[in-house]
């Protein structure tokens, strides 16, 4: 039986030297415009130039080649990088001079892509990641970043824990209800205690 290039996503390896072809997943915290009632969002899922918390840096034009080759629809929006659990559609992908700009919308009719919504609106939620392959990348040895200049992006998700966090959600708007006030703060203190002890 073949293997799908989305099977790393349950447990990511470390990153690897220039030119292998492992899966990774790099995390940036999504600066999202705003979540409106068809749970449509914009944001950005990945920033040029910032080092993340593993020491790599996306250098502008990584994803062009990918792009072209798959476009938005190729593109999967996942949660958590679970390829059992798609959220929606990514209706644009592209490069600009911050990084990489996305447009997206959750599909309402499921479950979790509502309960997502609701995070979002909370701040529960704040995160964006790509899952992709390394085409091409360098260390520097003064800094011991590695760049990364081409990249083979699969798909992007929605995640709890940010591995850029420059960028935050700004603003979440919607018209639909909004949640219990009491429910929702023990979500948020039960995300925040999982995230201490993440970080233990």
């Amino acid at each position: 039986m073949s293997r799908s290039p989305l099977a790393a996503h349950r447990c990511p390896s470390p990153p690897v030297a220039a030119g292998a072809r492992r899966f990774t997943m790099k995390r940036a915290g999504a600066t999202l415009s705003h979540v409106d009632a068809e749970g449509a969002f914009t944001g950005y899922a990945s920033l040029f130039g910032l080092a993340d918390q593993a020491g790599d840096v996306v250098m502008p034009g990584a994803f062009r080649d990918s792009l072209t080759e798959r476009g938005p629809a190729g593109i999967r929006m996942l949660w958590q990088h679970d390829p059992a659990t798609p959220l929606g559609v990514w209706d644009e992908v592209v490069e600009d001079g911050r990084g990489l700009k996305v447009a997206g919308r959750l599909d309402l009719a499921v479950g979790k892509a509502r309960e997502l919504l609701a995070l979002m609106r909370s701040g529960a939620v704040d995160g964006l990641s790509i899952g992709f392959r390394t085409e091409r990348a360098r260390k520097d040895p003064a800094t011991g970043l590695r760049r990364l200049y081409r990249i083979d992006l699969w798909e992007i998700s929605l995640v709890t824990f940010p591995m850029l966090p420059q960028a935050r959600i700004s603003s979440v708007k919607s018209c639909l209800p909004q949640p219990d006030v009491a429910d929702s703060d023990r979500l948020i203190r039960a995300i925040r205690r999982a995230e201490a002890a993440l970080r233990a």
